[in-house]
């Protein structure tokens, strides 16, 4: 049987996210500090990289957020150490060196945060690796990352103790390190794109994958605990998903998909919204649950295939790829404030 997570434990790993976002936007923030500071050109062009990788792994983030589906904030000592952190790198009491290694130990806190979550994730079950699998990307690339950051700290440190510079011959070490890197973390280097974001059609099919997981997951199990955690799940999920889609994606269709064509959508996701409602009044133990949710992942499934048939092509054949991003960006901040509207009236946020 799959093991499931009670929602304080799934909390507790949304906080985990979200302490890794509130880091990810200090490394952003030290790193356009850094190019002020930097007087030395290759040592820019590698901050200027590690700076575009990181704002675009902060949207990465994002992605893996929304599709965990639970909102948090970060933890309070986590606050209190990046306002603590901001203070010493924004002042004159650091000289460069010192703030460019307490940045190499806040990559090395990201590695180990995105790889704990990540070995977490395989303890707990199919949807939630699958929800936090792009965070692999950003495993990578903070590791790489921290490989450069030890080249960089070696030539600063050598100039501040004696006034000249280090054999560069730094930088092919670390260029091997980082080459030996692609071995160990593998597919993860191919995750990595120059995009903005996702296309919309990456990032539904991401939510439609979840949900067929947790559909098998639930009728794997013969546990009505369990079963009722993962109908908590696909009621959230689906929920969120069907607004998101309402107010974003479906208005946008309309006028090349067709009056009717997006008519169904809208009516079939209000039948769907009856139906979560239904099986959510009943006993998760009563040998009829598993017959309603099986009604309403057959629903689930036709609904699917007109989107990602029909209903992709129209966008794949009207959008342009930076319009199909927006509109993924669009879709996770709704999909974003709904999860957030949840967590509150459950007394998850405050």
């Amino acid at each position: 049987m799959v093991a499931t997570l009670d929602d304080t434990k799934r909390f507790a790993i949304g906080m985990k996210l979200a302490d890794m976002k509130a880091l990810q936007e200090l490394l952003i923030q030290n790193e356009q500090q850094f190019l002020r500071e930097s007087n030395d050109s290759e040592i820019s062009e590698r901050f200027q990289k590690m700076l575009e990788d990181d704002q675009k792994n902060l949207g990465v983030l994002d992605t893996v957020i929304v599709q965990y589906g639970v909102q948090a904030q970060p933890e309070q000592t986590i606050t209190k150490m990046i306002d603590t952190l901001k203070q010493l790198m924004q002042g004159s009491e650091l000289s460069f060196y010192e703030k460019v290694f307490q940045h190499e130990l806040l990559k090395h806190q990201q590695v180990m945060s995105g790889l704990t979550i990540h070995k977490a994730a395989q303890k707990v079950g199919a949807d939630v690796m699958m929800a936090i699998g792009p965070l692999n990307t950003i495993n990578f690339e903070n590791r790489a990352h921290q490989e450069q950051l030890k080249g960089v700290l070696e030539v600063l440190g050598v100039r501040e103790l004696t006034g000249q510079d280090a054999d560069q011959g730094i930088w092919g070490r670390v260029q091997d390190a980082m080459a030996a890197l692609s071995g160990v973390f593998g597919s993860a280097v191919t995750q990595t794109s120059d995009k903005t974001d996702m296309n919309i059609q990456d990032i539904i099919r991401l939510d439609h994958n979840k949900v067929n997981t947790l559909f098998t997951q639930l009728f794997a199990s013969n546990d009505p605990q369990k079963i009722q955690e993962y109908f908590g799940q696909i009621y959230k999920d689906l929920l969120v998903h069907s607004i998101a889609e309402e107010k974003v994606v479906y208005p946008a269709v309309r006028p090349f998909y067709g009056e009717d064509d997006t008519k169904e959508l809208y009516d079939e996701q209000a039948q769907l919204k009856v139906e979560l409602d239904q099986a959510k009044a009943m006993d998760p133990a009563s040998p009829q649950f598993k017959d309603k949710i099986k009604q309403i992942m057959d629903a689930v499934g036709d609904h699917i295939r007109q989107e990602e048939s029909t209903m992709f092509a129209a966008i794949r054949n009207n959008f342009s790829t930076e319009q199909s991003e927006q509109l993924a960006t669009q879709f996770k901040s709704v999909k974003s404030e709904e999860q957030q509207k949840m967590a509150k009236e459950a007394g998850m946020m405050k």
